[in-house]
C-alpha cells in the first residue's frame, strides 16, 4: 500500500506551519498579498446573500489590500479578514482554516503552494485512535485499563 506523503499528518503539520509563518512574515513587512482558498471550507459572518455565495467557483482568490489587509488576523488554525462582496459591498468576516489555503501570492508570484487537503474534524479522531492503538500494542499497558 502506497502512502500519499502529501496527505500525512506530519506533512500537513509542516504545511500549516509554513502557511502561518509566511503570512506572519508578510504582516511583519506590512506587505499586501492574496490567498487562493477552497470555498467549501470558508465561512462568512454574516452569511453572504445567496446570489453572491453561488457566484464563487471551487477555489476563490481573495486579494488583501487596504481595509481588508488591515483587518486580517491569523492564529495557529485560522486566517480571517473583513471584506465587502457584490455590487452593494456586502460586509462579512471571512474565516479560512489554514490548510484550506491553497496558495499565498505576492503579486503574481506564488509564495506558498499547498497540495495537502483540509479535512474538517479529522485531526482529533485520527490522533485519538492512533494514541489508543499505540497504547494497546504494548501488552503491559492493557493492565492499566479498567475492565468494565
Amino acid at each position: 500500500m502506497t502512502i500519499n506523503l502529501l496527505q500525512t499528518p506530519e506533512y500537513k503539520t509542516i504545511m500549516k506551519s509554513h502557511i502561518l509563518q509566511t503570512i506572519e512574515y508578510l504582516f511583519s513587512k506590512n506587505q499586501e498579498f492574496a490567498v487562493a482558498c477552497e470555498i467549501a471550507h470558508v465561512s462568512f459572518s454574516p452569511a453572504l446573500p445567496k446570489e453572491i455565495a453561488e457566484s464563487f467557483q471551487e477555489t476563490v482568490l481573495f486579494i488583501l489590500s487596504g481595509y481588508t489587509f488591515e483587518s486580517a488576523s491569523i492564529d495557529k488554525e485560522y486566517f480571517s479578514f473583513e471584506a465587502g462582496f457584490g455590487p452593494d459591498n456586502f460586509g462579512a468576516t471571512v474565516t479560512v482554516p489554514l490548510l484550506a489555503i491553497k496558495q499565498v501570492l505576492l503579486g503574481e508570484n506564488p509564495l506558498v503552494f499547498n497540495l495537502s487537503r483540509y479535512e474538517e474534524g479529522k485531526k482529533e479522531a485520527t490522533s485519538t485512535k492512533s494514541s489508543m492503538e499505540a497504547l494497546l500494542k504494548n501488552p503491559e499497558n492493557k493492565k492499566l485499563l479498567k475492565k468494565r
